[in-house]
């Protein structure tokens, strides 16, 4: 998600956070992911961003409604590319992978009710697969032995088109493709979320000129070294990562007044914007 937001909005500043110290989010109850959830776009805004990302399935279905109603800002969710994938497949069969918390969540049973009647949809929850991607193991045998036993109920019933439910996922795409075959399509909505951004932008016209220098900061919940060494990794540079501020770094909301790891985005204004 980052990666995509950073190609196609090459001219903002992004404020990056990564709830590393609570993450995944998969298995968390929904009132503590909405917590943090308030909590990371209350720290977003402090540092005057425009609009923010919630770049995580599980913290969209949770959260996203929560967000709007309280924030001023454009609020931009991210949800499983069923649609587009009903669309494209050929079988018949989707299959999608995801956390526990996104297949339970109402947003979820609404959006499957919406499209999933066009063609049969393959729900599978992965369990332990976003952690193997905090710790930066995307080629390895344990993400691999997860992978084939998550992908092989899906492939045996004819599934040629794969939706990726959870914003770590896509981080395991070349290893998805080798297990699954170039026949398969795998959708990653990260292009839609960074096209849905851009139009949130214009809209408010607060979008970066041509003039601007982009730019990314990081922050973390999590231990500085390891986080920095992770995010590294996976993003191919080296990142300099700040700790969270303290009143951020825990459970609940910020007492004074003024995001599976929520990785949470924000655009951040600029006086000449």
């Amino acid at each position: 998600m980052l990666r995509r937001i950073q190609t196609d909005l090459p001219h903002e500043t992004l404020l990056y956070v990564a709830d590393s110290g609570h993450a995944p989010y998969g298995n968390k109850p929904n009132e503590f992911i909405a917590r943090r959830s308030v909590a990371i776009t209350e720290f977003l805004l402090e540092h005057r961003a425009k609009a923010a990302v919630v770049a995580c399935n599980t913290a969209t279905a949770a959260a996203i409604a929560q967000l709007r109603d309280r924030f001023h800002v454009p609020i931009i969710g991210i949800e499983p590319a069923i649609k587009p994938a009903v669309a494209a497949t050929r079988s018949g069969v989707v299959g999608l992978l995801a956390t526990g918390n996104t297949v339970r969540s109402n947003k979820f049973a609404t959006l499957l009710d919406q499209h999933g009647h066009r063609a049969r949809v393959m729900v599978q929850p992965c369990p332990g697969l976003a952690d193997c991607v905090e710790r930066g193991e995307l080629h390895g045998s344990h993400p691999r032995a997860l992978l084939e036993k998550f992908l092989e109920p899906l492939l045996a019933q004819g599934a040629d088109t794969l939706v990726l439910g959870c914003t770590h996922y896509p981080f395991l795409i070349p290893l998805i493709q080798q297990l699954v075959g170039p026949d398969v399509v795998i959708l990653d909505p990260s292009a839609a979320v960074a096209r849905q951004l851009r139009r949130r932008l214009e809209a408010a016209s607060v979008l970066a000129n041509g003039l601007a220098i982009g730019d990314t900061r990081y922050w973390t919940s999590g231990p500085l070294e390891r986080t920095a060494q992770v995010m590294g990794r996976l993003l191919g540079h080296p990142v300099a990562v700040e700790p969270l501020p303290e009143p951020f770094r825990h459970d609940g909301t910020p007492t004074f007044s003024g995001l599976e790891s929520l990785p949470a985005l924000a655009t951040e204004a600029h006086p000449t914007q």
